[in-house]
């Protein structure tokens, strides 16, 4: 936060200390205690990695305990970001702890973020549930060529199911190595796992499950007359669209949304509202979606779970004009960057509509695309 002559920096009441800390007075940790660390660990890092963040020092002095017990993953100084990945889909900056570092990092010929951060994941399991490093020489070079060969001896008190995962893990081979979604799967991982919980964003839905919810079925009510409601879309005012384009809204005057992932978008279509409709109902099925609808509203739900629960997206088909209508679609629960995904893959989009005139949310500019049968 920022005033005029003033930035201000807040940040979480972290007050366990550092892993590292908890390591030095205690020593080795028992193995139930180093497990549930270490699956907190997973899925912190498994979830940077979801948005291209690669942490790229992970190590027991930058992971924080609060007051709960909770593992907080902190010191982002040495992290790489989506744009340093270069055209070969590597990461070439060598960084990071000597003892912690994976081989490929320190051969200097570009390596993969995730499988090294993994690398790291395993090294800090093996400390947790040894006491000391698996790879420590006084010498750099010897440490070195020891990371080369994954040259480690587990101690005689691992489980055979840990020694087998950290073996997996420490694989100088990239390609062998175990990744994070098999970790999860691990049976010595799974023994009283918990997958991530987030908490709930403040989204308004506009009433957007009352009204499929509506039975009209009350014993409490008196039906004089039930008329059938045309499936008819909503008319907007020219204030109503206005305040929707993007272009045109004045709350970017008082407001700056620099970097952030749009909730919702927006496109306008010369289709009839039903042909629309129809075509959303068969992209969204296509894209593993279930499919409410009512009247010029559908409300999409993903099958699959995703980093936040299941993604849901609601949809209203609005008439700006008699020959012109406008599509709205606006995450209403799950991961924001999932939503934003499907929209920029264009996977959904392209089922749809020819001339298709985007106004606003994701995209940022105002853009045409139009729909050829000779793909054009």
């Amino acid at each position: 936060m920022a005033s005029k002559t003033k930035i201000f920096i807040v940040l979480e009441f972290v007050t366990g200390g550092e892993l590292f800390d908890k390591i030095s007075s205690k020593g080795r940790l028992k193995e139930d205690e180093a497990r549930k660390y270490f699956q907190q660990l997973i899925n912190a890092v498994n979830y940077c990695h979801s948005r291209g963040v690669f942490h790229r020092d992970l190590k027991p002095e930058n992971l924080l305990l609060d007051a709960n017990g909770i593992l907080k993953v902190s010191d982002f100084g040495l992290s790489a970001l989506p744009q340093q990945v270069r055209e070969d889909g590597l990461l070439h900056t060598t960084c990071g702890t000597p003892n912690y570092v994976a081989p490929e990092v320190i051969k200097n010929k570009g390596y993969d973020g995730a499988k090294a951060d993994l690398w790291s994941c395993g090294v800090i399991l093996f400390v947790l549930l040894a006491g000391f490093l698996p790879f420590e020489e006084s010498n750099l070079m010897e440490l070195y060529k020891k990371i080369f060969k994954a040259e480690f001896l587990c101690p005689p008190w691992f489980s055979s199911g840990s020694r087998k995962l950290i073996k997996r893990i420490l694989d100088p081979n990239t390609e062998t190595r175990i990744t994070i979604a098999e970790i999860i799967e691990n049976e010595w991982f799974q023994k009283g796992y918990r997958p991530p919980t987030f908490e709930q964003e403040d989204v308004s839905l506009d009433d957007v499950d009352a009204i499929f919810d509506e039975s009209g079925d009350s014993k409490n009510l008196v039906v004089v007359r039930r008329e059938e409601q045309s499936a008819t879309p909503v008319t907007m005012n020219a204030f109503e669209f206005i305040s929707r384009a993007q272009g045109l809204n004045l709350s970017s005057l008082f407001e700056k949304h620099m970097g952030v992932v749009k909730r919702e978008t927006r496109f306008t279509s010369k289709c009839p509202a039903n042909e629309i409709i129809s075509k959303f109902e068969e992209a969204a099925a296509s894209l593993g979606f279930d499919v409410r609808k009512k009247n010029c509203k559908l409300k999409l739900q993903a099958k699959k779970i995703g980093y936040k629960g299941h993604l849901s997206i609601a949809t209203e088909v609005l008439e700006v004009a008699p020959s012109l209508y406008m599509v709205e679609l606006r995450k209403t629960a799950g991961d924001t960057l999932e939503f934003h995904k499907v929209l920029v893959l264009r996977r959904l989009l392209d089922y749809w509509l020819p001339s298709k005139i985007y106004v606003g949310g994701n995209f940022n500019i105002i853009s045409i695309a139009r729909y050829s049968n000779s793909g054009d």
